[in-house]
């Protein structure tokens, strides 16, 4: 039996492109310390829209490491307006890319930028920690219907969409 082809590899063979040059890089994100893997805001040439371009190198490494395997089949397991999005799996010689779901900033960044004006007296503050909150126990409910356990849940692994939702990354943890 054959396999068939995604409608997004067809359309992008169809114009001439490899998996790769559907995507354009546009400027780095993140530089993880001392884990594998480098963000990229991109953009895909078919849809137009924005992704981030989660690249690892596996130079160095004889085989797929064991993080990279258990982030891939996680995420392409897990559908849920709180956790990210796998678009698409990229890999080329050395070379790995998870497209995901691009997101304005982590949690860290917006509790960061917000560190003087959040109080319990700010209505407008306290509804959004409100609503971060049921975003979180939320798909940590459907995680653990689900047997799976995230591991680590840092500020940093909470993304922000441009609507205010609040996503969950990184299921790489060891």
């Amino acid at each position: 039996m054959a396999c068939s082809a995604s409608p997004k590899i067809l359309e992008a063979s169809e114009i001439g492109l490899t998996k790769m040059e559907i995507y354009i890089k546009l400027e780095k994100i993140w530089k993880g310390k001392g884990t594998y893997a480098t963000v990229s805001k991109g953009r895909s040439k078919l849809t137009e829209n924005l992704v981030a371009l989660k690249g690892m190198c596996l130079e160095h490494r004889e085989a797929t490491p064991r993080t990279v395997i258990r982030e891939v089949s996680l995420l392409k397991n897990l559908k849920h307006a709180n956790i990210v999005t796998l678009h698409d799996i990229v890999h080329r010689d050395k070379f790995l890319t998870l497209v995901l779901n691009y997101v304005l900033k982590y949690l860290k960044q917006y509790t960061n930028d917000c560190e003087n004006i959040m109080s319990m007296h700010n209505v407008k503050e306290c509804l959004l920690c409100n609503l971060f909150t049921y975003q979180i126990l939320h798909r940590l409910a459907y995680c653990h219907r689900r047997m799976v356990l995230h591991r680590d849940l840092k500020p940093q692994n909470h993304l922000i969409s441009e609507k205010g939702d609040l996503k969950l990354a990184d299921f790489g943890m060891e």
